[in-house]
């Protein structure tokens, strides 16, 4: 079906069309590069942070089993969407079925929701970690952390359905064409026919109660932490914690920021649509590239680990004789 209006002919499957401003095949030819690249990257690092955890007995502890759950989720957010851009960068614009689509918005939704519990959980466990440590072996544990975190993903998939389904409600008659790298939640309600100004109004306000919720949840622990760590009396003490909190904001910040920015575009007059989906685009890769970086590297714990795999496997040892 072409994205023609068709007003009396239901829509049986959608055209996604990608940039709408950068549709050239050099254009198309770039953006395959970069997140064929990126997604690679995603793989590579998290993959790696998984195998360190499950080789190692001595990582598996509340802190680095909730680093592994981020890493998986990481992994799916990507899956879920990355294969499906790269093809359409190849193809100029792509076909996909309706019932397709509309479960790509389940699983982005259902994603988002869940990191967004997810960063919670582990700002949570890294205040009773530095700001109660007699109580954090009684509070948190294996067992308890792998149900929080069970929890979180039960959640995130429950909130992401209701959207899901008071839009389903709606006929899809008329155009099929979305201008977007893949399925997203609001493109695709601007096709549905009717007055969807109050399903709109509703998905909007729900998203951006998750994302100050939970952004105001996070930023208080992170400050009973600072204080925390501002009773630390060594200067070196104090910096690497400031150093570790603020990396952690760093990634935070970015994806509710630009979460934020791009609920708010599409009720922005003049925010141009490239733009719009790049944030999303954006916000849906940085935060699962930067994240093994950040929780991994930067953990003396995993590199240690690390290494004693490289050494296990006989790369380090080769690498150190030649």
């Amino acid at each position: 079906m072409s994205g023609e209006n068709q007003t009396n002919i239901p829509v049986t499957e959608f055209l996604i069309t990608g940039f709408p401003g950068l549709r050239d095949q050099e254009s198309r030819e770039t953006l395959f590069a970069v997140f064929l690249t990126v997604y690679l990257f995603i793989l590579v690092g998290n993959f790696l942070l998984i195998l360190i955890f499950s080789s190692d007995h001595t990582l598996h502890t509340p802190m680095y089993i909730l680093v592994c759950g981020l890493a998986v989720l990481d992994i799916a957010i990507t899956t879920n969407t990355v294969p499906s851009m790269l093809l359409l960068f190849r193809l100029e614009s792509r076909s996909t079925p309706f019932a397709t689509c509309f479960i790509q918005i389940v699983f982005f939704q259902g994603f988002f929701s869940t990191e967004c519990f997810l960063l919670c959980l582990m700002a949570y466990d890294r205040y009773i970690a530095i700001c109660n440590p007699l109580h954090y072996p009684n509070l948190i544990n294996n067992s308890r952390i792998s149900k929080l975190m069970a929890s979180c993903w039960v959640s995130g998939f429950i909130s992401a359905a209701p959207p899901v389904v008071l839009t389903l409600r709606f006929p899809f008659c008329g155009s099929n064409q979305i201008n977007h790298c893949f399925c997203d939640f609001a493109s695709v309600l601007h096709l549905a026919c009717g007055d969807v100004k109050m399903i709109s109004f509703v998905v909007l306000s729900m998203g951006l109660s998750m994302l100050f919720i939970s952004l105001i949840f996070i930023l208080f622990s992170y400050m009973r932490i600072i204080y925390s760590v501002m009773q630390i009396s060594t200067t070196v003490g104090r910096l690497k914690a400031f150093s570790t909190c603020g990396t952690h904001m760093l990634v935070i910040s970015v994806f509710f920021l630009v979460a934020g920015g791009v609920f708010t575009s599409d009720r922005i007059p003049g925010t141009s649509v490239d733009m719009r989906i790049m944030g999303l685009l954006i916000q849906n890769v940085f935060p699962a590239l930067v994240n093994p970086v950040i929780y991994c590297l930067r953990t003396k714990e995993i590199r240690n680990s690390f290494k004693k795999t490289l050494w296990k496997s006989g790369i380090l040892y080769c690498s150190v004789t030649v």
